[in-house]
């Protein structure tokens, strides 16, 4: 028999039992005991399947089930699973260097930042481990641009409602979201969220403290709501008009997703600063935060770093991806294909436009607006052995690996039309159900 004695502790707080494999929880002023399985933050609300090996479009779960992947680690998994260049760099120079810290020179990371400007409006390139840290950096360098031109008081940035742009407490504020703000104490200091409307709109938002604007080209977690080329557009003459900076979060867009090599691309502007992660990695964390000279001037010795950032073995992986993605023809057919979904999706909306609402997206970034409840469309895609991701807006995110062949995205198509049919199999026995009674 365990005894515990009643303490002093807060309703709701919970503690851990270690060695017992327990949790102990306080709810109104009773102790609870519950068996848990798992040592990790219960952060995730994560689905009943693990994978134990990926093969191109493709994971394997720990069952044997293969199920085609039309998520890629949420855009992450640009290359797919086990594509052999990038196996094959990985192994190489992690029988070599890992680490080595930012106190000595990286040739890796050199030629890798070398290839992304010269593909780029970009003049420098900062390494860092993950999407937050590289929009931590960007918003940092803007702030600083500011400041060493004589502007410090220049330090606020508009932002956009339904944006993400990371987990930290300052890429939360600069989101907005009030479900990622809640509980964290005071909001950083320095993000005016406005909604996508007009330019004059944007233009009143402008104030004697405004210094930079952020936005994503496609907010991916926002529903993945293209934003009008235009828009960008005007917000560049803004921009240019107002000594402001203009920043773009493309880590969800980067890297050939929207079949150009980077969303920026289909506007015939550039940022001053663009933020990647996620598809530069292929599956390895690591992002970036590119610059052009004049927006970067703030960045001198001393003024950031990172421990991690730049390593040899994100490097090596970094330049695998850019082999693929910068061959000939790739983006181009990353474009075809999404031209192709895109056709296809649309007839699928005809078939089942009791369950989805509208068909958005550019390249292999796709979002269906589903009439039911996004996370029921995911269940029941993931019941075809289709594996989708939910996104804001009652979306849910289609995002396959830019190397899914024609057969294997008609094969998807196929499977979201099982699975709306099994939606509206089901709505049905409900509706007959419910007069039955």
């Amino acid at each position: 028999m365990i005894l515990l004695r009643r303490a002093a502790v807060p309703a709701g707080r919970r503690f851990c039992l270690r060695r017992l494999g327990l949790w102990v929880g306080v709810l109104s002023g009773t102790l609870e005991l519950n068996n848990v399985s798992s040592a990790i933050v219960p952060v995730y609300a994560r689905a009943d399947i693990a994978f134990d090996r990926g093969e191109g479009a493709w994971l394997i779960s720990t069952t044997g089930e293969r199920y085609l992947d039309f998520g890629a680690g949420i855009a992450v998994a640009s290359l797919g699973y086990s594509h052999p260049h990038l196996v094959e760099a990985l192994t190489r120079q992690g029988q070599k260097l890992w680490h080595t810290s930012n106190l000595f020179q990286i040739p890796e990371g050199e030629r890798l930042a070398r290839r992304l400007t010269e593909a780029t409006f970009a003049d420098l390139v900062f390494f860092s481990n993950s999407g937050a840290e590289a929009n931590e950096a960007a918003i940092k360098m803007a702030r600083k641009w500011q400041s060493v031109g004589g502007r410090p008081e220049r330090y606020r940035f508009i932002t956009f409602e339904g944006a993400f742009h990371g987990r930290t407490l300052a890429t939360i504020a600069a989101g907005g979201q009030a479900k990622y703000l809640e509980g964290f104490g005071p909001k950083v200091e320095g993000f005016d969220q406005i909604p996508v409307t007009t330019i004059e709109a944007v233009e009143k938002a402008i104030g004697p403290e405004t210094g930079a604007i952020l936005i994503e080209p496609i907010m991916g977690e926002g529903g993945v709501r293209v934003v009008p080329p235009a828009f960008l557009r005007g917000l560049r003459a803004l921009c240019d008009a107002y000594g402001l900076l203009l920043v773009f979060d493309e880590i969800q867009t980067g890297v050939g997703r929207t079949g150009k090599l980077f969303a920026y691309q289909h506007s015939g502007i550039h940022p001053d600063i663009m933020t990647i992660a996620k598809g530069i990695g292929g599956g390895f964390p690591m992002g970036a935060c590119l610059a052009t000279a004049d927006a970067a001037k703030g960045f001198t010795t001393g003024t950031h770093g990172t421990t991690f950032g730049g390593n040899p073995l994100a490097m090596a992986v970094g330049n695998a991806v850019l082999d693929v993605v910068l061959a000939p023809g790739f983006i181009e057919r990353v474009a075809r294909l999404g031209l192709m979904l895109r056709q296809r999706l649309a007839e699928l909306k005809d078939r089942h436009d009791a369950i989805i609402e509208e068909v958005r997206g550019e390249g292999l970034l796709v979002g269906l607006k589903v009439k039911v409840a996004n996370a029921d469309f995911a269940a029941a895609a993931r019941k075809e052995k289709l594996l989708t991701i939910p996104a804001g807006d009652n979306v849910v995110r289609l995002a396959p690996p830019l190397i899914v062949s024609d057969e294997e995205l008609l094969e998807g198509v196929r499977r979201l039309d099982a699975a709306c049919a099994r939606l509206e199999a089901e709505a049905t026995a409900a509706a007959q159900k419910g007069a039955a009674e």
